[in-house]
């Protein structure tokens, strides 16, 4: 829902991130057990673009009849909704609900709902802005979504602009300022300072959980859980990279002793090392930090946009 809107003349800033639900700091790995729907927060000068105007866009991206989700977002934290902020909007949400529901565009009731603003809590820096951070992955699963060709039934050539499109690379790292917002003090001293994690006190030496992992500064895929064993170190150890290409090795001689230390290629974040007395069949040992990445189950592939390893699973 970004996209549409971040380049309208007179929109100011749409943030993505969570609201509607009772709980606290939502993340997007409890945002929906806490209630909370996936939404964008626009700013905007009305003497630029009116809040009709903005309602016109947003009924073009959504399917209204739908009370279960979005095209293959499926549950309760993708409802369709308008969160209003003061009477007047709410009164032009509804007259234009109502005029949308008389035109005769749908044929099922449209039940998108109307709700008072409660407090919205931005997401996770490697939410904002991606269609643009990564392009290839957002047009596969856009395409695959069945969006654009529901969208384009209903609507037509009144549909009007449908997203934006940026020849930019797919994983971009963040200034330092933002990093310092966006990660855990931990998770900058490991990926900014190479620092070193706990081991056996840390997210991910012991999941079991099929899926991938990314890099948490830029999102660049890393590693499979397909690749994964236990190394009885208590840090995270992997066979082999998902992406050699996303992968860089370094020689590190900051102990006194020589290492190959690993990073990231498009983020540059320090990972951890590579180690030469792993099993087989590569022999090696990719001991990373969890600190340095972000796991996502193979069941979320397709939402988080990765939907491309989605196959690796599939027995």
């Amino acid at each position: 829902m970004q996209p549409p809107f971040k380049d309208l003349k007179g929109v100011i800033e749409a943030v993505a991130g969570y609201t509607g639900g009772a709980g606290a700091n939502p993340t997007y790995e409890d945002y929906a057990e806490k209630g909370h729907l996936e939404a964008i927060e626009i700013t905007y000068d009305p003497a630029q673009i009116t809040y009709s105007q903005l309602l016109d866009v947003f009924w073009k991206q959504i399917d209204p009849t739908d009370p279960g989700g979005q095209f293959v977002d499926r549950g309760p934290q993708y409802a369709s909704a308008i969160i209003y902020h003061s009477e007047e909007q709410k009164r032009l949400a509804e007259e234009s609900k109502q005029a949308l529901q008389k035109s005769g565009r749908y044929d099922k009731p449209i039940v998108t709902a109307i709700l008072p603003a409660s407090t919205f809590y931005k997401a996770e820096g490697y939410h904002q802005d991606y269609c643009k951070r990564n392009p290839t992955r957002y047009e596969r699963y856009r395409q695959g979504s069945g969006r654009d060709q529901y969208l384009e039934k209903v609507w037509g050539k009144d549909r009007g602009p449908t997203d934006v499109k940026e020849n930019s690379q797919d994983f971009r790292k963040p200034d330092t300022e933002e990093l310092k917002k966006e990660l855990t003090p931990l998770q900058y001293q490991v990926t900014q300072q190479a620092g070193t994690e706990s081991p056996f006190h840390n997210e991910y030496w012991d999941n079991h959980r099929e899926g991938i992992y990314v890099d948490v500064v830029s999102g660049e895929p890393l590693f499979s859980s397909l690749d994964k064993f236990d190394s009885g170190t208590g840090w995270p150890s992997f066979t082999k990279p998902l992406e050699p290409g996303n992968v860089v090795e370094k020689s590190d001689n900051s102990l006194l002793t020589q290492r190959t230390e690993v990073r990231s290629k498009h983020a540059d974040s320090h990972l951890g090392h590579v180690f030469d007395d792993g099993p087989q069949p590569t022999g090696l040992r990719y001991c990373m930090n969890s600190a340095s990445l972000r796991f996502i189950p193979k069941e979320d592939l397709e939402k988080a946009g990765y939907g491309q390893y989605r196959n690796l699973f599939e027995k």
